[in-house]
């Protein structure tokens, strides 16, 4: 294992002789490697090569304890390389060779075709070009926050610098101060389309001074330069200490092996067998061992263990709820800036904050103002930048800070889908609070009526989903998921909505209410049939359950806040009374009426159940008019439950 000094000015040729050995050694294990797998991505991988050893050879880590909190962050964006990444990790003794090369790319294995954290050594799990450099800045944000004197390695390679999310994370590593993030970007000028020049012309030194970033410039295969450059960085003898540094490292793809240099086929394509065995006799080493590691992976099951990457847990005192009264008609996001101000109070006014929040330009829309002002070293105001926004958010999530995204339902769901999942891929613990959900929305029209975002959520298998009918619900939701572990989405509308009450007037979400997951709640209870409804369309269903007591019919209103967990008891329970009706502000073929209608199938309930909810996308208007449109409104709902229950009836 090659370990350098930063502090001395130049490499010895007994360490320029060592590193030049290890690129060898580690060239082999990228031909073996993808050769054996039959597929993967050896160009970039020895592109790369000699950044990486380099950057192993000069971070802070320890293999032995690949998790310990005051450690170098390596984050590798284009994670196709990761024949070159687990090559780099072997040498510097992360893990032995022999996994890596029996497993690779198997299924089941730890070593998958892109870089991923049950590796040891790996910090994030990319592929989807251009969203590594966002962790990175999280990650690096998060050291600043905890007064850590360390510092994240971001490697990209040249392809991605396309992506328009590169430009928003260089934005905001400037913004917030990233002097400890260093990138170096791999300049070999080829992707799998061919030249990076005719598939999307661009100027990477041009645009990276454009967004303030200290530029050095380096062959990338030269040991002592690529030293030199990181040393600069890291010591702050660069133009300006105060901002992040970009290493643009001139490489060769295939460097290392003569026939194929420069050849954009070897991409993303392994060499076939005989190839690789005039590689391995290339590079100094004997092909036969091609053929001995080929049977012996057949006869090898996957057994490498998976390295455990859960988020740091984070201590978070709450505050007690304050209920507002009935009188009290206010909007669920009010409450939620309510609720993020208290969380400030108790738990951001030490050294280190607890309590992040980040935005895109909508601080007062989504209630974050007074959290602002309590906590200006906590709060994050991102701009338009939504997909970088939800990266950074995410890195930022898993490093002891329990983080708030906020943004309108059509950002922070539709918009940034990808980076929600890739999260979901990265074990985060974010939570997404969004307002402006559905057609409440109303005036803004059919471009920011989110009505799909169930859909959407639920194919993220670890986020748990809750709609809170009231401002009061809302907060008893703000401060429960602020001591639960993993991504949370909550989400609400737009429009003030009445506090919902008991029979006696009082507030049903009182200061004795507790929000269990999985649980939904008997707002009413009667033996006709049984509305099933969440948020906004909470208090339509209780006008329409008035309307139907004044003809003599008796139902329950069932409110499901707790979308997932998904309240399987209480909808069992719902079955019994025959008649269901499922009204939601959300399009009716991918909500939760069809979540609902799935459950029952399974389950062989039979029961008479109508799905209420938009068929297609709303028009501009006030959201009563449009709720009228789709057959919401109060007396809608009344006419639909009693069409159901004569229906049942005949």
């Amino acid at each position: 294992m090659i370990k350098v000094d930063i502090n001395k000015e130049y490499l010895t040729a007994e360490e320029i002789s060592a590193f030049q050995a290890a690129f060898k050694r580690c060239a082999r294990r990228i031909i073996l490697a993808t050769t054996l797998a039959g597929s993967g991505h050896p160009g970039g991988s020895l592109s790369s090569l000699a950044l990486l050893l380099m950057v192993y050879a000069i971070a802070k880590v320890d293999p032995k304890n690949p998790r310990g909190e005051d450690r170098d962050r390596v984050v590798i964006s284009h994670g196709h390389i990761s024949p070159g990444v687990y090559s780099v990790l072997c040498e510097y003794g992360f893990f032995p060779e022999e996994p890596f090369l029996l497993e690779f790319r198997r299924a089941g294995s730890a070593f998958a075709g892109h870089v991923e954290q049950a590796v040891p050594g790996v910090e994030w799990n990319t592929g989807n070009l251009g969203q590594g450099l966002s962790a990175a800045c999280g990650m690096a944000k998060a050291l600043k926050l905890k007064g850590l004197s360390r510092h994240v390695f971001c490697l990209m390679g040249d392809g991605e610098q396309q992506k328009g999310q590169v430009i928003e994370a260089r934005r905001w590593a400037v913004k917030f101060g990233l002097n400890n993030l260093i990138v170096l970007i791999d300049y070999n000028k080829l992707q799998i389309g061919g030249s990076i020049f005719e598939v999307m012309p661009q100027d990477i030194a041009k645009e990276v001074e454009a967004t303030h970033w200290n530029l050095i410039e380096i062959d990338g295969h030269d040991f002592q330069q690529i030293f030199q450059a990181l040393r600069s960085a890291i010591l702050g003898k660069v133009k300006d200490p105060t901002k992040p540094t970009a290493i643009l490292a001139h490489t060769v793809m295939g460097k290392g092996i003569s026939f194929m240099e420069n050849d954009p086929k070897w991409h993303g394509m392994a060499l076939p067998q005989d190839l690789a065995k005039s590689a391995l006799k290339e590079l100094g080493f004997s092909p036969d061992e091609l053929d001995i590691l080929m049977q012996k992976r057949k006869e090898t099951p996957v057994r490498f263990p998976h390295q455990p990457h859960d988020p740091l847990p984070v201590s978070i005192k709450l505050p007690s709820v304050t209920i507002y009264p009935p009188d009290k008609k206010t909007d669920c996001r009010s409450a939620y800036g309510v609720a993020l101000a208290e969380l400030a109070k108790l738990n951001n006014l030490g050294e280190v904050p607890k309590v992040l929040g980040l935005t895109c330009d909508l601080e007062p829309s989504v209630k974050m103002t007074d959290f602002k002002k309590i906590s200006p070293q906590a709060f994050f105001e991102s701009g338009i930048q939504e997909h970088s926004t939800a990266s950074i958010a995410g890195a930022l999530s898993k490093e002891d800070f329990l983080t708030f995204f906020s943004t309108f339902g059509v950002f922070g769901i539709d918009e940034v889908y990808n980076q929600l999942r890739i999260n979901t891929l990265n074990k985060t613990a974010l939570k997404v609070v969004c307002t402006h959900l559905g057609a409440d929305v109303g005036e803004d029209g059919p471009t920011h009526h989110c009505i799909d975002y169930l859909g959407l959520l639920l194919n993220l298998p670890d986020w748990e989903i809750y709609m809170p009918a009231d401002p009061n619900q809302t907060l008893h939701i703000i401060y429960f998921i602020a001591q639960r572990k993993g991504n949370i989405f909550v989400g609400m509308g737009r429009s003030k909505v009445p506090i919902v009450t008991k029979d006696d007037g009082s507030p049903y979400f009182d200061e004795g209410y507790k929000f269990l997951p999985g649980k939904a709640d008997w707002l009413k209870e009667g033996p006709h049939g049984v509305i099933v409804t969440y948020g906004n369309m909470v208090s339509r269903a209780l006008k329409a359950w008035e309307l139907l007591k004044e003809r003599g019919i008796s139902i329950s209103v069932l409110n499901v806040a707790s979308i997932r967990p998904f309240p399987e008891e209480d909808l069992i329970k719902a079955s019994s009374f025959k008649n269901i009706l499922v009204v939601e502000d959300h399009l009716v073929a991918t909500g939760l009426g069809v979540h609902i209608a799935s459950f029952f199938a399974q389950k062989g309930l039979t029961v008479n159940l109508k799905l209420l909810g938009h068929k297609e996308p709303a028009s501009s208007g006030h959201p009563d008019e449009l709720f009228k449109r789709a057959g919401l409104d109060p007396e809608s709902i009344t006419n639909s439950m009693i069409d159901l229950i004569h229906g049942s009836r005949s």
